[in-house]
């Protein structure tokens, strides 16, 4: 079965180190929180908010030790009035047996408004 697997974190500001270490991050903890292995991903969509233009994000994720052949696209969110700034959001979509309901998505930072219901304490 392929599920998808949501996650979002923020930077603080349009910088590529903030970029690249937060977009690792939570491509791990998504992956740790889940029990996925790299080779249990079909593919990565990752979007940023137009804000977000000194780095791909996708670059991080590639550089991770046995994350190199998965395949990642990314893009920019809508411009909506009102959106979280600075936001960068994942989505893996996974071979696994995890029910729906048992999926792990992970929300950081400020990103933790987007879905609160969602937010595993």
């Amino acid at each position: 079965m392929i599920r998808g697997v949501r996650g979002a974190t923020t930077i603080e500001k349009d910088e590529a180190s903030l970029i690249w270490q937060q977009t690792a991050d939570l491509c791990l903890q998504m992956a740790k929180e889940n029990g996925i292995a790299p080779e249990d991903i079909a593919s990565i969509t990752i979007s940023t908010t137009p804000d977000i233009k000194a780095a791909f994000p996708a670059r991080s994720v590639r550089q991770m030790e046995g994350w190199q052949l998965v395949p990642i696209m990314c893009m920019h969110e809508m411009d909506v009035p009102g959106a979280l700034p600075l936001c960068i959001r994942v989505l893996m979509h996974v071979n696994t047996e995890l029910a729906q309901a048992n999926i792990q998505h992970v929300y950081l930072n400020e990103a933790v408004q987007l879905r609160p219901d969602l937010v595993r304490k």
